[in-house]
């Protein structure tokens, strides 16, 4: 049997760890998905057992999208405030002295912009910025169609002087407003205050396990608190939206991630709010898109990382 060329793709994020194996034409041949969980490397180490016992394919090498800081140079991730246990990890020798495989790694809100770039909405424009809306909020910048190899912590901005403290060690970062996190932590706060809401009616009345999913669902049901929290994290991220148009002035801000799926709830006071703030000749210039691709942006940007080093830079292993 001729086996197919394919590379593991792996976005770990604060919340779910992807795994797939990509073809070369961006082709999602296999996938897997579960919690981050407190042991992340272990549960991506089981995916990707998985992936590479496949018969039928031959495994070209691995690209991996991971939140936080990372050096892509020596393939270790330098700090992840949303996955502190990867924090320090020498990711990308871990994985090459498994597999045998060439290995490489970036920060997930970039490999994100990279699938997007490759796939998704960012092929018709040469610049653009995109926001990746989860457990934090990430951003990945491409200038004149290449991917800016940056840091690009978007949301580890301050948009608020005196707002509480991040656990990046910031105060009043973007991610502590407009982020699934916050949705939730807010919906919490205002449940403890005896703010009434059909959140109450769910997880035999535990509202400490109440998930961004079961707000957003709660929104369009028409409770009060759940639109307003979401309303409330739609302006926060306004500022920051208005903040990176004014800087960046992009073609394009490409939103993707969880809170998407809430965005005609959430995305209008954003957009109000970015209107607001921003410079008006900026703004205009400015489209806001929702990505297509939604959560596979960051496995596809991920894939065609491994890909890129493979076919133009000649990495082996």
């Amino acid at each position: 049997m001729t086996s197919t060329a394919a590379v593991i793709a792996i976005d770990v994020g604060g919340t779910n760890i992807r795994a797939a194996l990509i073809a070369s034409s961006g082709e999602i041949l296999v996938r897997s998905k579960g919690p981050t969980g407190t042991d992340p490397l272990s549960a991506m180490f089981q995916m990707v057992d998985q992936l590479a016992a496949s018969d039928s394919l031959s495994v070209a090498g691995i690209g991996v999208a991971v939140a936080g800081v990372v050096d892509r140079f020596n393939g270790k991730v330098l700090r992840s405030p949303n996955i502190s246990s990867l924090s320090g990890a020498a990711l990308g020798m871990l994985l090459a002295e498994r597999y045998d495989l060439p290995v490489l790694i970036e920060n997930d809100a970039n490999a994100a912009a990279l699938g997007e770039k490759w796939l998704g909405s960012g092929r018709e424009f040469d610049s653009f910025v995109l926001l990746t809306l989860g457990t934090g909020i990430g951003c990945g910048i491409v200038v004149n169609g290449t991917l800016l190899p940056v840091a690009a912590e978007a949301g580890h901005m301050s948009i608020f002087s005196e707002g509480p403290a991040c656990v990046c060690g910031n105060i009043g970062c973007l991610e502590l407003y407009a982020s699934a996190t916050a949705v939730v932590n807010r919906a919490v706060a205002a449940m403890e205050r005896e703010i009434p809401s059909q959140l109450r009616n769910l997880h035999q009345g535990n509202i400490y396990r109440i998930t961004a999913e079961n707000i957003y669902a709660a929104a369009l049901d028409g409770d009060a608190l759940a639109r307003t929290v979401l309303r409330e994290a739609g302006k926060s991220l306004g500022i920051g939206m208005a903040n990176i148009i004014n800087l960046l002035s992009p073609q394009a801000l490409v939103l993707t991630g969880g809170l998407t799926g809430a965005w005609n709830i959430y995305g209008e006071p954003a957009i109000q709010e970015a209107s607001r703030r921003a410079l008006p000749e900026l703004f205009s210039g400015t489209r806001i898109i929702v990505s297509p691709v939604f959560d596979d942006a960051g496995l596809l940007g991920a894939g065609r990382l491994i890909w890129n080093g493979i076919q133009t830079e000649g990495i082996n292993r």
